[in-house]
């Protein structure tokens, strides 16, 4: 920061309990996933009107989780990052030429990158996930007393990615509390990952379902979805969360950190006020708003993505004209001139998962049907994170959907079930 400052405030984004800030990179603005999972920070999804006029480059290849294999990759050293009041000229960026891998299709705006340890390192930095805002504070500027209520539990390090030990009561063996490390993932938007055979107590489940967990660097991942008898971090405990068991292959390049068993993600951290303080490796954790709400998942079974524009047919506003009468007994009246439509672009969206047996996928889903209307409501004028909380309601609650296929719309009902009852 400039001499003299010590504090910065910046308002960010929450898509799928992601945080989501802008950052300009040697002059252009793009959206970057605040990410504590991730060491480097690496640009993807570029196209030509995203010119960065990127410096000192070379190629190679990187590794992240999921299926596939290394991904086509070039590493610019000394590129310029500023936001706010912000700046570092010597900053270093990993771009990725991966098409597949497309977090905007999936959180509804343009993704341009993720940035975790390279911004963390340097500040003290509090996450409201409740006002959705991030407070960067430098050494000087911070004192403990701004987080009087705060419990702070230590972290360590390894490969730039900071780690936590916390308890987890699995509900195979409800009396055990088991000792666990965990990546502190605020680029993970699940509340839990746990890596099976890492520990001698972490055994598959014995009631879960079959999911897709999310993309990676390196493909899809997927996994078993169920639920745990509590999470304990420091003297906090969380009942009933949801974790997931990501198979061997789409973790494999995570677990050649023999120490870690698992992640703790977004859904987790957003129950809190955060304090990342890496100089003094410790975590600052206080309740915030959503620390007893229920833990849920996305029951329909229905993955949906961003899916471009089109044309919408819409009623303008008319224009009208009021007319007075002499005679005080006769009312005002207003006449309509004229009764007119607009043709607007409106984003659409389409099923690019669905998970099988789900009660979506019975109904008579399918696979790349555009999702037209939900719950009696027009999808085009919704944002994605509105009509996926559809799919995050009660058991039981009934979902409507009307969908286009070849040109035909369908309409479909169903109700959420519960697969881990």
């Amino acid at each position: 920061m400039p001499k003299g400052t010590h504090k910065q405030n910046v308002s960010f984004k929450m898509l799928s309990n992601l945080i989501v800030i802008p950052i300009q990179v040697n002059g252009r603005e793009l959206n970057f996933i605040l990410d504590s999972g991730v060491g480097s920070t690496i640009l993807f999804n570029l196209n030509p009107t995203d010119s960065l006029n990127l410096r000192n480059i070379e190629k190679l290849k990187l590794q992240g989780l999921g299926q596939d294999g290394a991904v086509e990759a070039i590493l610019s050293r000394g590129n310029e990052l500023k936001f706010g009041a912000i700046k570092s000229n010597k900053q270093k960026l990993y771009v990725v030429f991966n098409d597949s891998f497309d977090l905007s299709s999936k959180l509804g705006i343009t993704i341009h990158g993720i940035i975790g340890y390279e911004l963390l390192k340097d500040f003290i930095v509090r996450i409201n996930y409740s006002s959705k805002r991030l407070t960067f504070f430098t050494s000087e500027g911070y004192k403990d007393k701004l987080c009087r209520k705060c419990e702070v539990i230590p972290i360590e390090f390894n490969m730039m990615k900071p780690y936590i030990n916390v308890g987890v009561v699995l509900k195979e063996a409800p009396t055990k509390k088991v000792n666990v490390k965990l990546l502190i993932d605020s680029g993970g938007s699940d509340a839990m990952w746990l890596f099976e055979n890492t520990h001698p107590d972490i055994v598959a489940p014995t009631k879960y379902f079959n999911d897709f967990l999310g993309e990676g660097l390196s493909g899809a991942i997927y996994g078993k979805r169920t639920m745990i008898e509590s999470l304990h971090i420091g003297d906090f405990t969380l009942k009933n969360p949801t974790v997931s068991y990501p198979d061997s292959l789409s973790v494999a390049h995570a677990l050649k950190f023999k120490g870690r068993n698992g992640s703790l993600g977004g859904t987790i951290l957003n129950r809190f006020v955060v304090t990342f303080d890496y100089r003094n490796n410790r975590l600052l954790l206080k309740k915030g708003g959503k620390f007893k709400d229920p833990f849920r998942y996305n029951m329909s079974g229905i993955e949906l993505v961003h899916n471009g524009k089109r044309l919408v047919k819409e009623k303008a506003k008319p224009n009208t004209l009021n007319t007075y009468s002499n005679n005080p007994n006769a009312s005002n009246v207003t006449v309509t001139l004229d009764t007119s439509f607009k043709y607007t672009f409106k984003p659409t969206y389409k099923i690019q998962k669905l998970r099988p047996n789900s009660p979506a996928a019975l109904a008579g889903i399918r696979v790349g049907d555009v999702l037209i209307k939900i719950n009696g409501k027009y999808t085009f004028d919704l944002k994605l994170e509105e009509i996926v909380q559809y799919f995050y309601e009660k058991e039981n609650t009934k979902v409507t959907v009307v969908v286009e296929r070849f040109g035909k719309d369908y309409e479909y009902s169903f109700r959420l079930k519960d697969m881990l009852k």
